[in-house]
């Protein structure tokens, strides 16, 4: 592999392993929120069990994705310099509002939710974890606008051979922005869900003595996962009027539609390869579709089965079957990432800018020794996340840290 296909591999392996996290950060986060205003408002001790066991496991997963965040950041700037000189006076001011105003005000009011159980009023931590939600949204949207405009360029003058915003706007109301943040958060509800009913199943196929916690999880956990696995279509299919012409030609395969782009992208921009590798970009939409075909048909009957409670605390085939579909949504998502990223090939700002050209000025050996140090970070951590996470889901709510140390008794001031 050249010094560009293995920069690229790079960014590919940091950048899918975060957006992992991201992914069921974003769906826990939800069904923690929810559940815990269904405590708040019935006062009920079973989903309060549940808000504490189902965000101890959301705070193990966004303390580890904070650090494959940082760690991808560094690469960024090591290998992509190209990128940020020439456009980074432009995306680089969604990825400062995701850091300054969402990620900031994220990590702050998580803190008070962590640390504020039993000591705020349990309506302003109910409020606090909204908080810590809505902000998680606003980060992935932000993430979304950077990512639409290297898709879909908007809103930018060329000057002095850098791009420069004129028409934030036009940026943020980016339709590859607007859409690709639909599918992403509809997504990542079906990660979350069908997380929390693996988990949930699990338990319930160990006939754990916590059946009502697992039994009302798993319900919640269905109850999100199969509506987003439509939602998720249905943004999926608004994505295709937004593809660059050399992404759906690939997809396509269709040789005169390839011909075609390949003949107009001349045209434009000189001699040169202009498409995507066609086989990796319907590899990567086949098995995207294949795994979504799987999740509907498993999950649409169970949406009616766990409605009969028998059946939610008995069938331990249906058990075992939904425990093993927790890795199918990362899957698919990993497989849509790849295809929407591969597809814009060869270029990095599409049409402006290419892959190489965006490159930092590295050398081969360097390039090579970055991969292996990074690819070893990441692996690393993806190890002791899955680790942590199936350690304290296996535990169960009865081994739960989190909101269990009761208020203190205030110390007696002594008069004198």
């Amino acid at each position: 592999m050249d010094t560009v296909e293995l920069a690229r591999l790079q960014f590919a392996l940091t950048a899918g392993a975060h957006f992992l996290f991201v992914a069921l950060t974003l769906g826990l986060a939800t069904l923690v929120a929810v559940v815990q205003t269904r405590a708040t408002f019935s006062g009920d001790p079973v989903h309060l069990r549940m808000t504490r066991f189902w965000g101890q496991l959301y705070v193990i997963n966004y303390a580890m994705g904070i650090v494959t965040g940082l760690v991808m950041e560094f690469q960024l700037g090591l290998a992509w310099s190209g990128l940020t000189e020439y456009a980074g006076d432009v995306f680089g001011a969604a990825l400062a509002m995701e850091t300054l105003v969402a990620f900031f005000v994220e990590s702050t009011f998580l803190g008070l939710w962590i640390f504020g159980w039993n000591k705020l009023n349990r309506w302003a931590h109910l409020a606090v974890i909204w908080v810590v939600t809505l902000t998680a949204y606003a980060s992935a949207f932000w993430i979304m606008v950077a990512n639409g405009f290297l898709q879909n360029p908007l809103g930018h003058v060329l000057e002095n051979g850098r791009l420069r915003l004129v028409d934030f706007g036009a940026m943020v109301a980016n339709p590859a922005a607007q859409v690709a943040f639909g599918h992403v958060l509809a997504a990542a509800m079906v990660t979350g869900g069908f997380f929390v009913a693996g988990v949930s199943a699990y338990h319930l196929r160990r006939r754990t003595a916590e059946r009502d916690v697992f039994r009302k999880s798993l319900r919640i956990g269905l109850g999100v996962a199969l509506p987003g696995l439509f939602v998720t279509a249905t943004f999926g299919g608004l994505g295709f009027e937004t593809m660059q012409p050399g992404k759906i030609a690939a997809w396509s395969g269709s040789a005169e539609r390839l011909a075609a782009v390949q003949a107009e992208m001349t045209a434009l921009h000189g001699p040169g390869d202009h498409l995507p590798p066609v086989e990796v970009v319907q590899t990567a939409g086949i098995t995207m579709l294949v795994l979504f075909a799987v999740m509907l048909f498993l999950g649409g009957p169970s949406f009616l089965l766990m409605l009969v409670r028998p059946v939610v605390h008995g069938f331990r085939l249906w058990h075992g079957l939904l425990t093993l579909m927790i890795p199918l949504p990362f899957a698919a998502m990993l497989a849509g990432w790849v295809f929407r990223e591969v597809g814009r090939q060869p270029w990095a700002v599409d049409g402006l800018l290419t892959t190489a050209e965006a490159m930092s000025p590295l050398s081969h050996g360097q390039v090579v020794f970055s991969l292996t140090a990074f690819s070893a970070v990441f692996g690393a951590l993806i190890v002791i996340n899955v680790w942590l996470l199936g350690r304290h889901a296996r535990r169960g709510p009865g081994a739960v840290a989190l909101g269990d140390r009761p208020i203190e008794a205030p110390v007696p001031v002594p008069s004198f």
